[in-house]
């Protein structure tokens, strides 16, 4: 009895400073999903339309982004490729002082390579005779594909964006190992002081599912506002 009274006086005394941490977590999620999109959506592009030599510059890196776990990435970009390039004067401004912007980075990166699967697969769901009537109206590749293909393509992709969504969101959970003060990060941190790991671990996945279920559900929302009737999502990712 008097386990579970520590228990729970640990998790409600840890509660304001552990919810301090949401924000930072939607920092990361934020900035890493909008990261995915700014190079993500080229990256499909390129695959899609692109010659040979892009599609598998393309190809290379999705397989190496996709293939390398989130930790090491972490490890190798804060404390390895950006601060032996911030050493070289003409790239000193990729020097990441912030592990917060560092993460955002990583997770960003990773993002794009699966991003640009969601995208690519939402793109070629969509009739090819799109792009051929287009050419015949007179546009340019480049104004059709981001005129006419891009615009469907996003709405389409809205589903398999909630998906990424829930990824990075647990994935997130990893910038503790270079000092993001996260969820984890101060659940952890509370944890080594009071001794009790299990309550405040099953406090901290109860943050997560709330935020997993918010994000999902606002996703939902957005699906339905610019859903078009007669499209669904059919690419292969």
């Amino acid at each position: 009895m008097d386990g579970m009274l520590k228990a729970l006086t640990a998790s409600w005394e840890a509660l304001p400073y552990i919810l301090g941490g949401i924000w930072w977590t939607l920092g990361l999620i934020i900035g890493a999903m909008a990261v995915g999109l700014v190079f993500g959506v080229p990256l499909a592009v390129g695959q899609v339309y692109g010659r040979r030599p892009v599609r598998r510059l393309v190809s290379l890196y999705v397989w190496l982004f996709r293939g390398v776990p989130i930790l090491v990435q972490l490890y190798l970009f804060y404390f390895g490729i950006l601060a032996y390039l911030s050493r070289i004067p003409a790239l000193a401004f990729l020097h990441l002082d912030s592990a917060f912007a560092a993460a955002v980075l990583v997770l960003g990166l990773t993002s794009a390579a699966y991003q640009s699967q969601i995208f690519r697969g939402a793109i070629q769901s969509l009739p090819e005779g799109q792009l051929k009537a287009a050419r015949a109206l007179g546009m340019t590749d480049a104004t059709a594909i981001t005129s006419i293909i891009l615009p469907q393509a996003l709405r389409l992709s809205i589903p398999a964006w909630s998906n990424e969504y829930s990824i990075l969101l647990k994935d997130s959970a990893l910038a503790f190992v270079i000092g993001v003060l996260e969820i984890m990060s101060r659940t952890r941190s509370v944890a080594a002081t009071t001794h009790q790991p299990l309550p405040l671990s099953i406090l901290a996945g109860l943050i997560f599912f709330a935020l997993t279920w918010a994000g999902l559900k606002a996703l939902k929302t957005l699906e339905a506002k610019v859903r078009m009737e007669g499209y669904s999502h059919q690419g292969s990712l």
